[in-house]
């Protein structure tokens, strides 16, 4: 191990906290961590010189690869005019211009506006805290509870927290937050009060953390119906799924679905970034205005940053340069068909689940049975699949396969042969 490597990982032993890790395991000195360094393509480098294929887009985040030119040329641009200003009270072009082509995705006088923040979660809590004023600002103040689905995924912050559906993350937190109701199905929301119900969350099209599980055809278009009928606000979480991840530019599009609030954040900045949206409705937006106690009082310092925005932007001039997400219709179809056959040959592959380029690898014993939670055999494969240059994570015995856009066929088959590999195959 070079000099310069052992620095830093005894530097960050000392001192850093890793979000969703076990700590002392981490600082144990079996621990070897990788010190990533360098990216390019759907490639990244550690401080070894050891090369590693992206193959979860670094948390769900990578769309055009790393230090593509068109985006690092964006940045330097604005960096050379500033890096940031206050939104507070001021604007800048590129968050108008931003917000415009946003909206632009969806039919005129649907989705109007768009409420910049820092995150997914941020984006989401935007989205709760917007729902409850509203309501009380248009004189139905009984509306003031939430409806979210059984193992998902929102978020950590307290507001967002308190609609996760995963014990392991949110059970020490959940009487913190907002009121909320879990269900497994839309069969179960004929029992709940719809008259103290300000809005319903999901994952559209498929839940991340829940094992990368898809929805059945049709649940997202019943489930706008019954919101429609009830007049309950649809709040959409495509913080994973949005920017080309489901083979078109937003999920709900796929069932030609338009929520009262669509949660961005993640591949927004093609992933160079911390940037957040939160569209919503004309209708929404008016019950605003008036008079300052009308006004909404939520914001973050970095709200609009211009460097997130002229990343974000780039990303969007890719998707109509590059035609994006036409060819993804075919890696979709290479990643289906790579699986499939990976699948046939490998008894320890469960099942396979995906929904356009996300793609989760249950693995079980041959015999269907699942390996015990202490043995981690997600983690283990993932580890070795390092060996076999590849980076990923597993959500417990699923291996998360979720290259970024811009990776070839070969790439592609280069993950699955990794996976492949370190299941000792």
């Amino acid at each position: 191990m070079r000099e310069e490597t052992r620095q830093v990982i005894e530097q960050d032993r000392a001192h850093c906290w890793h979000p969703f890790t076990r700590q002392a395991e981490w600082c144990g000195r079996a621990n070897e961590p990788l010190v990533l360094v360098r990216g390019e393509g759907a490639w990244l480098w550690d401080s070894e010189g050891r090369r590693y294929l992206d193959g979860n887009s670094s948390i769900w985040t990578n769309i055009h690869g790393h230090a593509h030119p068109a985006i690092n040329a964006a940045i330097s641009r604005q960096l050379e005019k500033v890096a940031h200003t206050s939104f507070l009270g001021f604007t800048h072009p590129l968050a108008a211009d931003l917000a415009r082509r946003l909206c632009g995705f969806f039919p005129a006088q649907t989705l109007e506006r768009a409420f910049f923040s820092d995150d997914g979660s941020t984006a989401m809590e935007c989205a709760l805290k917007l729902a409850v004023q509203f309501r009380q600002q248009t004189g139905d103040t009984r509306k003031n509870r939430f409806i979210a689905f059984a193992n998902g995924y929102h978020g950590d912050t307290l507001g967002a927290a308190s609609l996760g559906g995963v014990g392991r993350f949110f059970e020490k937190f959940k009487h913190f937050g907002f009121p909320v109701q879990h269900v497994g199905s839309l069969d179960e929301l004929v029992n709940l009060p719809m008259d103290e119900t300000a809005g319903i969350v999901v994952e559209p099209l498929i839940q991340g953390v829940n094992e990368m599980r898809p929805w059945p055809a049709g649940m997202l278009a019943a489930l706008r119906r019954w919101c429609d009928e009830w007049d309950v606000h649809l709040i959409l979480d495509e913080v994973m799924t949005g920017f080309g991840r489901t083979g078109s530019m937003f999920a709900c599009q796929r069932e030609n679905v338009i929520p009262d609030f669509l949660c961005l954040a993640k591949g927004l900045t093609g992933g160079y970034l911390p940037l957040a949206a939160t569209l919503t409705t004309g209708k929404v937006y008016d019950a605003f205005l008036g008079g300052g106690e009308r006004a909404f009082y939520y914001g973050h310092s970095y709200t609009a940053n211009p460097l997130g925005c002229a990343a974000a932007l780039a990303s969007l001039d890719l998707f109509e340069k590059e035609e994006t997400l036409l060819h993804l219709e075919g890696k979709i179809d290479h990643l289906r068909e790579s699986l499939a056959a990976f699948h046939a040959r490998q008894p320890l592959v469960h099942e396979i689940r995906q929904c356009g380029f996300i793609a989760g690898i249950e693995l079980r014993r041959p015999d269907g049975e699942k390996f015990p939670p202490d043995e981690r055999f997600g983690e283990a494969v993932c580890l070795a699949a390092r060996a076999h240059g590849l980076l990923t994570r597993p959500i417990l015995d699923t291996i998360v396969l979720m290259l970024p856009l811009s990776a070839s066929c070969a790439e592609i088959d280069h993950a699955v042969h990794a996976i492949e590999l370190a299941l000792g195959g």
